[in-house]
């Protein structure tokens, strides 16, 4: 029988919903997935993302040095790792609708720890890159996870602010972990940095175990048959309001990985700075996502959905300017890099809360396809970027430039545009 759920936009077809129960949020109130214990465990499940990437960037000169290949090859252990996430969110998320997330998450977690033991150990680049792509597959789990677990528990409205949340929490950690990295990478090496990885793994592992509950109130049990699995895609993957949340997300995204991927050679390898300092210096940057965030909290409240992301398009769009603007006046300073993507950062952390429940939000009986297929579109954007940069890469800073100012475009025009004409639903009540 259908669900009936009316309130539900758009409505669940007939097939999706296995009890009404699953479309229902239930709010945390009560036992160990409590509110803060909830946000604590899903900061420490979406942190994991930041650190796979920001805990080893002050490393990168020195592992293309110590394995003797160009920048453009040593970019590829963050281009692996990230197409394997992106692809393996596709199978994380109908998995997780059909045994639950507490299953996804242990499994996941567990070969997380295994692949960053292996890239701590890795004899060549070859073989670091495909422990990378292990570690980005399994990260897939903890991330989509985390996500559609807010989605099971809260309305579209009320997910996005404590999405911001979360994601506050990520960015509390992302503010520590290139300091960390850099710190580990200056007083041993690259590999201690790796290893990082693998102690904080085990360690969110264990509390997950411990205080992690189950929150999907009904398991699709067809969810894992093909042609159900690609009907669902399709159902989801052409839907206007995932469309245009999507290609926020995507963009955002795409223009965090150009910063993360080109940053470290530009301020190290140009502006001579430090690995201890360029640590600093990502850690300024994670917390402004973070007041980024706390800023996209109070929007949602006081003006809402859509003028908070017009907002955020706005700052993205002028941080590329600046950052273009310096770079063609010949501006040689540390700060004509460091004081734009600052301010994209801030942008990023408005943009991601909004965006990432925006495109779950129609699907709350699939929330973990959802959420998976989200996960993929924003990867694959950042994959093709690294595919880009790989071959633009010659040692100054345009291709930085370059690929901040056309993500952010897409930024601003996709929160001004699609999301206005595509991604709100029919009536959304004005905020309190």
């Amino acid at each position: 029988m259908p669900c009936g759920h009316t309130a539900v936009w758009p409505p669940c077809p007939p097939t999706a919903c296995v009890l009404p129960s699953s479309s229902i949020p239930a709010p945390l109130t009560q036992g160990r997935n409590s509110p803060r214990v909830m946000i604590f465990m899903l900061s420490l499940l979406m942190g994991l993302q930041p650190l796979s990437t920001d805990l080893y960037l002050p490393a990168m000169p020195a592992l293309s040095d110590e394995f003797g290949v160009p920048v453009s090859q040593a970019q590829y252990t963050l281009s692996a790792m990230l197409l394997a996430y992106g692809v393996s969110q596709l199978l994380w998320g109908p998995l997780s609708d059909r045994f639950g997330r507490r299953p996804v998450l242990l499994w996941g977690l567990g070969a997380y720890v295994l692949a960053s033991v292996g890239c701590t150990w890795a004899s060549s680049l070859g073989w670091l890159v495909l422990a990378r792509m292990c570690q980005g597959a399994a990260l897939g789990a903890a991330v989509m996870t985390a996500r559609a677990v807010v989605r099971d528990r809260h309305s579209p409205t009320e997910g996005a602010r404590v999405m911001s949340q979360v994601l506050t929490g990520l960015g509390l950690i992302a503010c520590m972990s290139a300091p960390v990295g850099g710190l580990l990478s200056h007083l041993l090496d690259w590999r201690a940095a790796l290893a990082a990885l693998a102690v904080f793994s085990a360690l969110t592992l264990g509390v997950v175990l411990w205080r992690f509950e189950e929150t999907l109130a009904s398991r699709r049990l067809n969810a894992l048959e093909p042609r159900e699995m690609v009907r669902t895609w399709l159902r989801i993957g052409l839907h206007p309001r995932f469309l245009a949340f999507s290609a926020v997300a995507s963009a955002s995204n795409a223009g965090l990985f150009t910063y993360l991927a080109t940053s470290s050679f530009v301020l190290i390898r140009l502006y001579d700075m430090s690995q201890l300092a360029y640590g600093f210096c990502m850690s300024s940057m994670s917390l402004c996502y973070v007041l980024g965030t706390v800023c996209c909290r109070q929007g949602l409240k006081r003006v809402g959905l859509q003028r908070t992301l017009d907002v955020g398009g706005a700052l993205s769009l002028g941080a590329s300017v600046l950052l273009a603007g310096l770079y063609f006046a010949e501006v040689q300073s540390i700060w004509a890099v460091v004081l734009p993507l600052n301010l994209f950062m801030f942008s990023h952390g408005i943009h991601q809360p909004c965006s990432q429940m925006g495109a779950i939000a129609p699907f709350p009986e699939a929330a973990g396809t959802a959420a998976a297929l989200n996960g993929f579109c924003m990867t694959l954007s950042a994959f093709l970027m690294g595919l880009w940069l790989g071959q633009q890469a010659d040692g100054n800073a345009l291709p930085l430039v370059q690929g901040m100012l056309f993500w952010c475009m897409c930024l601003a025009m996709g929160a001004w545009v699609l999301v206005r004409r595509l991604g709100m639903p029919p009536a959304e009540p004005a905020p309190k």
